[in-house]
């Protein structure tokens, strides 16, 4: 972890200092994190290589586009990145809605509401673990406008890379759904499902350690395959 001086000067802040002391505490759990990550996001590329391809030539026979949608995202200590993602909607999605989806929005193609119903869309995300931007498990990176919007305490999330997976994705699993019925999606989904999402990542960032992580990536897969977490 970089030291607190070397923070940008908006998470030098009191209601960001606690989190920041406890995950100094955790340097352990920190180097077993990011060694597992490298070590497994490598050997899942490797395996999961043949079905990828597989799964991009299908989305360029479904629609017109590119293979990978690569939205700018925000990560570790503010930083700006492009995710890879599966493409699963129309090209230039972004441009003609919600940076948020909702549940039968329109934009989603074929392939992309297959992909997207049991989560095959984040397997290139591999490729960002392996980088460093992303970690397994970790508060999932939010669009630059979102972030933009944070309150003080949420750019705590920032001191860990953002994650595939987290207690707050694995709860809100289905997201898209709650914000169907909203007149204004965005609205909603800043004052109402970021909060509340805010509640589990700032709790992961507070008790994080290793053995949690793995613990939270075996949820994930329950949840995957259809266990509700309340």
């Amino acid at each position: 972890m970089r030291k607190w001086e070397a923070l940008p000067e908006y998470m030098r802040c009191e209601e960001v200092r606690p989190y920041y002391d406890a995950l100094k505490k955790k340097k352990v759990s920190l180097f077993l994190k990011r060694v597992s990550d490298i070590l497994l996001a490598f050997i899942m590329l490797i395996l999961c290589a043949i079905p990828m391809l597989i799964l991009a030539i299908a989305i360029k026979i479904d629609s017109k586009g590119p293979v990978f949608y690569r939205q700018e995202r925000v990560t570790t200590y503010g930083k700006k990145f492009r995710i890879h993602k599966f493409r699963t909607m129309v090209a230039n999605a972004d441009k003609i809605g919600t940076a948020v989806t909702v549940d039968g929005d329109s934009r989603i193609t074929f392939v992309g509401k297959k992909l997207r119903h049991v989560r095959l869309d984040e397997l290139p995300q591999l490729i960002d673990v392996l980088t460093g931007n992303m970690s397994f498990v970790g508060t999932r990176p939010e669009a630059v406008k979102y972030v933009e919007k944070y309150l003080p305490e949420y750019n705590a999330t920032l001191l860990l890379p953002a994650g595939i997976t987290s207690e707050a994705s694995i709860r809100y699993k289905d997201e898209d759904k709650l914000l169907d019925a909203a007149d204004d999606v965005d609205r909603v989904y800043v004052e109402k499902v970021l909060p509340d999402k805010m509640k589990w990542n700032l709790k992961s960032i507070r008790e994080f350690g290793f053995g949690k992580d793995i613990a939270t990536m075996f949820r994930t897969v329950a949840a995957v395959l259809g266990k509700e977490y309340t």
